[in-house]
């Protein structure tokens, strides 16, 4: 089922009341059905929720996603028991082998490598290698081909030569950099708000990643298994930084970068929105570490 993603940008009050989340503001009162919202965005510091709201939200597999006073997405809750086999999921996923994550690692920096490829090639009109780098990527990547991959395809993602974008010629890609980087870490938290809600959804641990393993990291395998769909958020920025002049995030630009989570994307069998293509993927994760799978499902980007 398609799930709803909702913007909270204004002073609002929510509550629960008979199933629906009961959303109050200075100006009206609105109302909707808990079980169709799959992401819930709260972008305004006197917003106030109460706990049987989020509590409720919680149960459906909601993530809640809350934003500093930058406008960036900074936490997150998720459903800590979504799965009716949640230990058995988690003892798998933690016995997983040294042999099997870096075959994982390899499978998904393979794909994000050809996806940056086809990204590049439908902005530049160019043929590229980016194919040759992805068929390079050994098992858990120990050449580092995806840092090489990163470095060209920066390089040429903002082509100078471009004259309809401005001011893209020193474009380093930086999480605290200059525009267009606000635009591309807002897109990337939104992403890995919803990897981590499929991820939660199919029952594994967030917080035990395939090759991100930092401490602080509450959620190292959302990075991981995102990495692919990355280019889904560079393509969008692409489009906006064409079709806008704005450099600074405002409730348009957000809505258009909300617009991803319902992106079609491509299965052998049928097309998919993203965010269902995310439970898709989880699941195939989750299979890969039970043994009852070899590969992780990823879907082609583009048809």
């Amino acid at each position: 089922m398609l799930k709803r993603t909702l913007l909270i940008e204004n002073k609002a009050s929510l509550s629960t009341k008979n199933l629906q989340l009961v959303i109050k503001t200075e100006t009206r009162e609105t109302t909707v059905p808990v079980e169709d919202i799959g992401f819930l965005v709260i972008d305004n510091v006197e917003t106030y929720i109460s706990i049987p709201a989020m509590n409720l939200m919680i149960e459906n597999n909601t993530a809640i996603i809350i934003c500093n006073t930058n406008h960036l997405p900074n936490g997150m809750f998720l459903n800590l028991n979504s799965h009716h086999i949640q230990q058995e999921i988690f003892r798998n996923q933690i016995e997983a082998s040294l042999p099997l994550k870096k075959q994982l690692w390899q499978q998904t920096i393979n794909e994000k490598i050809k996806n940056q490829g086809i990204l590049l090639q439908k902005i530049t009109k160019k043929k590229n290698h980016f194919d040759y780098l992805a068929s390079k990527v050994q098992s858990g990547d120990t050449t580092n081909m995806e840092g090489v991959a990163a470095s060209q395809y920066w390089k040429t993602f903002f082509d100078p030569n471009d004259t309809e974008l401005v001011n893209q010629i020193n474009f380093k890609r930086e999480r605290f950099g200059d525009y267009p980087n606000n635009f591309l870490n807002y897109g990337y938290a939104i992403l890995r708000a919803a990897t981590a809600r499929a991820l939660s959804g199919s029952g594994l641990l967030n917080t035990l990643g395939i090759h991100h393993k930092s401490k602080y990291n509450a959620f190292a395998l959302a990075d991981d298994i995102m990495e692919p769909f990355r280019p889904i958020v560079d393509e969008k920025v692409y489009e906006l930084m064409n079709n806008y002049k704005e450099q600074e995030l405002n409730t348009q630009l957000k809505s258009e970068m909300l617009q991803i989570l319902t992106r079609t994307v491509y299965f052998k069998e049928e097309k998919s929105p993203l965010m269902v293509a995310l439970q898709k993927t989880a699941s195939s994760l989750q299979q890969c570490y039970s043994g009852d799978r070899k590969k992780i499902k990823y879907p082609k980007l583009w048809s």
